[in-house]
């Protein structure tokens, strides 16, 4: 184990190359290239069923109820997702939910084309996000059990958060960016058929890789770490908070979604509005990737306050911002709060489940984050359109706001011990699985 301060001196000789490295040796690279592209389909089916269904069916409404539908069982099934792994093992969840999950895409692809009814489309459309593997959560709570079995320092635990964090963020600017150059060129449906290839493909590889035996079912644990009796043990109530925090980060991003759009249409040049997100998204996953330098001694509760705070402030500008010179620089500047947020609450969530539920409590925190989005682009769009772009980034800096008063509610000592026990450290680290690819 390392002394206090450890940390931070490690990080000052080696930098967040040396940590980073070390994250990376936990699995080997192949791992990380694999979740990445299983990853990348989630990014791009929800923008991409909305464009295919618009383009094959010429109704905007129909797409909307698809892509609503999508995102409906996304959010409702992911738990499900996590709490099966948790029961069973990553293995032979993700195997059979990555399996379905292309067959689903490629059953919407063949609907659209063949020319369905709506309601064919949405029930195809809430297959295809109920059957999604969440391999984001699952990588995250797979290379956390990894650091942990491993005795790794809390920095490299967090670098692990820092650096999934920044994969889903590169995806979900990747992801869009592609579809839209699949319509622009082909045809949605490229896109979507790629998709299905990919999450057939990777998700098979992520779910058959070595490391997916680190969490071993429930039923072939310890009774130590099962907890008393067959029960799961349960989840404390100070996750209510990081979960709330995460929908609301999802709504505040979700508004801005809605106001980039009306804001780009109102000065007739739409077509920009994918690269104000890539803008966005980008920072984003720079700043994600720099959390790793910062000191241990800054606790987690202090980050999180830090970060909502600072998505607070920035936001304020897009009220008054009405050019596209001006939108690209107060969105890309916001987008230096989104990952460290994202990052800090994962890792509160990590300190205070159970080791046994930790993939559920990370399907459960993605679910809120996807569904605050949800919410919020269908909330904000509408308001977009009846009072103008401000109207949206006004719920932005809302839920930005009541994200930081959440932040600075709570009681930072809820999340200094962990509550899931003290086994996690007394443990004894059994052999980890070979970092070989």
């Amino acid at each position: 184990m390392t002394k206090p301060g450890e940390d931070g001196e490690t990080m000052a000789r080696g930098g967040a190359s040396a940590t980073y490295r070390e994250v990376i040796g936990l699995t080997g690279p192949l791992l990380p290239v694999m979740s990445f592209l299983a990853r990348l389909p989630t990014a791009t089916i929800q923008f991409g069923s909305v464009l295919l269904i618009a383009r094959t069916s010429g109704s905007l409404a129909a797409a909307g109820l698809t892509g609503g539908a999508l995102a409906l069982g996304q959010v409702a099934c992911g738990p499900l997702v996590g709490r099966l792994a948790d029961r069973h093992g990553q293995r032979a969840v993700v195997l059979v939910f990555a399996l379905a999950n292309a067959l689903a895409v490629a059953a919407l692809v063949a609907g659209a084309l063949a020319g369905l009814p709506t309601p064919a489309l949405v029930v195809l459309g809430a297959a295809a996000g109920a059957t999604v593997p969440q391999i984001g959560p699952m990588a995250r709570a797979r290379l956390v059990a990894l650091a942990r079995r491993t005795g790794a320092r809390e920095s490299t635990v967090g670098a692990a958060l820092s650096f999934e964090s920044t994969l889903d963020e590169i995806s979900f600017v990747l992801g869009p960016a592609l579809v839209g150059l699949a319509a622009v060129t082909a045809h949605p449906a490229y896109a979507l058929g790629g998709a299905a290839v990919l999450v057939g493909l990777c998700g098979t590889g992520f779910a058959l890789h070595r490391t997916a035996d680190v969490e071993r079912p429930r039923a072939l644990r310890t009774p130590s770490e099962r907890g008393t009796g067959p029960a799961a043990p349960r989840i404390p109530r100070a996750i209510h908070p990081l979960r709330a925090a995460l929908a609301l980060q999802g709504a505040m991003f979700g508004a801005c979604q809605a106001g980039i759009t009306a804001l780009t249409e109102r000065l007739g040049q739409p077509e920009q509005a994918g690269l104000v997100y890539a803008a966005m998204g980008v920072m984003s996953a720079v700043a994600g990737f720099s959390m790793a330098v910062v000191p241990s001694r800054v606790g987690l509760s202090a980050r999180w306050r830090a970060a909502t705070g600072a998505a607070f402030a920035l936001s304020l500008p897009l009220l008054w911002t009405d050019g596209l010179p001006a939108l690209y620089v107060t969105v890309t500047v916001l987008g230096v709060a989104y990952a460290p947020h994202l990052i800090t609450v994962f890792g509160l969530t990590e300190r205070v489940v159970p080791p046994a539920r930790l993939a559920e409590a990370m399907t459960v925190a993605t679910s809120a984050l996807v569904g605050g989005q949800a919410l919020a682009v269908a909330g904000a769009g509408r308001l977009a359109e009846s009072y103008g772009p401000a109207a949206a980034f006004g719920v932005a800096s809302l839920a930005a706001a009541l994200a930081w008063l959440i932040a600075l509610a709570v009681r930072p000592a809820s999340y200094t011990g962990r509550t899931a026990g003290s086994e996690r450290h007394a443990r004894v680290p059994e052999r980890p699985p070979s970092p070989s690819g």
